[in-house]
């Protein structure tokens, strides 16, 4: 019968170093942890999963119920008008975006810009808007 190659150091004690202290098991762990092969990957998973909503086209009565508000608006010029608006705000990185709703007092009404400003600085493109309320 043949004997096993490695029956003469099969009971020795387990080395330890004299020189290099012993290693922590969340150190030992650490080397064997996952690291990141992809860098992006995980972002791009996220950013892939994120939800936008289509544009949606306005319809004749919304139209005019808007071209109505700006109207009012016009008259009221120079008056602390506050508004409930809602818009599409389109997103940066693809394709959608998402509806907002913002209360807030009118600044400035630039028919030429085709632009709505509010008092805290929003700036809302006039082609952006859903529904206009006055308040």
């Amino acid at each position: 019968m043949k004997e096993f190659p490695y029956a003469d150091i099969l009971h020795l004690p387990h080395h330890v170093s004299p020189t290099r202290p012993r290693m922590s098991a969340a150190d030992r762990a650490a080397q064997f942890a996952p690291f990141a092969a992809l860098d992006g990957h995980q972002a791009a998973i996220r950013e892939t999963g994120r939800v936008t909503q289509q544009r949606r086209e306005l319809e004749e009565d919304g139209k005019a119920a808007l071209d109505q508000t700006l109207a009012q608006l016009r008259c009221r010029s120079g008056e602390a008008v506050r508004l409930r608006i809602t818009f599409f705000q389109p997103d940066d990185r693809k394709e959608g975006g998402v509806y907002l709703t913002r209360e807030g007092t009118l600044r400035r009404l630039d028919e030429e810009g085709r632009r709505l400003t509010l008092e805290d600085g929003e700036d809302i493109p006039l082609h952006n808007i859903w529904e206009m309320e006055v308040l």
